[in-house]
């Protein structure tokens, strides 16, 4: 797959399309590695062109982790740093090796007055900021119960960009991650939707039984 058959670069004119070649380097990381330290973030700019790579917050005091997006194929960060040129009090960790597109941040930021990559970069930033609003609101206003049966429908949506299809080959570990929990309080309530033969569970993938049931749970429906 080459850069430029990405949803960025999709449709740049073929002289913009020159000079981003010119500009990618592709860099590859395996799973587990704990990537970008010290200001690299503030030098370059990546985009996913396969695997996964999960972008979280630390509470170094309790070891209590939060995940906030997996990036997969065709996910850009840091999109906060591209913006403001500021250090992003973030963390990244590969969950699936990977192949990332490195560009120098000054060269982005060059692109952002091509209106053809404006139109797919600023429309994926609102989604970035809806989607930290729904995690912000989910934490306030669900149980961690209901946070796991929203994740489980929003991962069989296709609208859910970030959540799509997310939940196949992850640990129940990296699932307690994104709800902001523990381990064994997931399989706890994976468990009991199980019992209630409202999903089933097996090589780390989790099927729907009763779709209308899981939503009744949480009064979606």
């Amino acid at each position: 797959m080459s850069s430029l058959d990405l949803l960025p670069f999709q449709g740049m004119e073929p002289a913009v399309q020159g000079e981003i070649n010119k500009a990618t380097k592709v860099v590859t990381r395996k799973k587990g590695d704990a990537i970008f330290a010290d200001d690299e973030l503030t030098r370059y700019f990546y985009v996913v062109k396969s695997g996964k790579v999960k972008n979280y917050q630390l509470n170094l005091d309790n070891g209590k982790e939060q995940t906030l997006y997996i990036f997969r194929e065709g996910d850009m960060f840091d999109t906060v740093t591209l913006l403001d040129g500021e250090p992003h009090d973030v963390m990244y960790e590969v969950i699936e090796a990977c192949e990332l597109l490195q560009f120098p941040i000054d060269f982005v930021r060059d692109l952002l007055k091509h209106p053809e990559f404006n139109k797919r970069f600023f429309p994926y930033i609102a989604k970035q900021m809806r989607h930290i609003e729904e995690l912000a609101t989910d934490m306030s206003l669900y149980s961690t119960a209901e946070r796991l049966i929203k994740l489980i429908i929003q991962d069989r949506d296709p609208k859910s960009i970030f959540r799509f299809n997310i939940l196949e080959g992850l640990s129940h570990s990296e699932v307690a991650n994104l709800l902001g929990t523990v381990r064994h309080v997931v399989e706890r309530h994976l468990k009991a939707l199980k019992e209630d033969s409202l999903i089933n569970v097996q090589n780390k993938r989790i099927e729907i039984l009763n779709a209308d049931r899981l939503l009744q749970k949480i009064n979606l429906l």
